[in-house]
């Protein structure tokens, strides 16, 4: 029994190593460029998603122009919620800055901080990691004279317009 088991084995094998030498050895057809037409055009890649998202629901009020205004600020209700715009580290939470009430400081990476201002509550600790899209405050009017998020984004240190980056147009 043993010795038919070894000899079936072994003609089994002779046949694999036999099949893999005989499809190896065969050459494959020469390979046709495509004919120029809709199937050879190349279409762009899709339009990658914002790398940050709008903080608040509500319209906005004013704009950025780099001198008044160094962000975009958001009209709400008090206890709206205010949203991390992109995942990150927070790096700052207080009301020392003038102008600008319970503030959030989130650092995204070595290139972009977010700033989000007139808090009522502040819902997040200094060094903790949050989310894109995650509760970090709650709307206000700390520092303002009307409820609304005040929201910065700084490149490198420097405020730059937050609404292209908001809709996907900077990355």
């Amino acid at each position: 029994m043993q010795f038919k088991t070894s000899v079936l084995r072994a003609g089994l094998m002779a046949a694999a190593v036999a099949g893999l030498v005989a499809c190896s050895t065969t050459p494959l057809p020469p390979q046709r460029a495509l004919p120029p037409g809709p199937a050879a055009t190349v279409r762009p890649p899709p339009p990658a998603p914002a790398l940050f998202v709008r903080p608040a629901s509500g319209p906005t009020l004013s704009r950025f122009d780099g001198k008044n205004n160094k962000g975009l600020d958001i009209a709400g209700s008090p206890g709206d919620p205010i949203l991390a715009a992109a995942d990150g580290r927070v790096v700052y939470v207080g009301s020392e800055l003038r102008g600008y009430g319970n503030m959030v400081i989130v650092k995204h990476n070595d290139t972009f901080l977010s700033a989000y201002a007139h808090a009522q509550q502040i819902l997040v600790k200094e060094k903790e990691v949050v989310r894109q899209g995650q509760k970090i405050a709650e709307m206000g009017s700390s520092g303002a004279d009307r409820v609304k998020l005040h929201f910065e984004l700084r490149k490198q240190g420097v405020a730059v317009d937050p609404e292209p980056y908001l809709n996907g147009q900077l990355h």
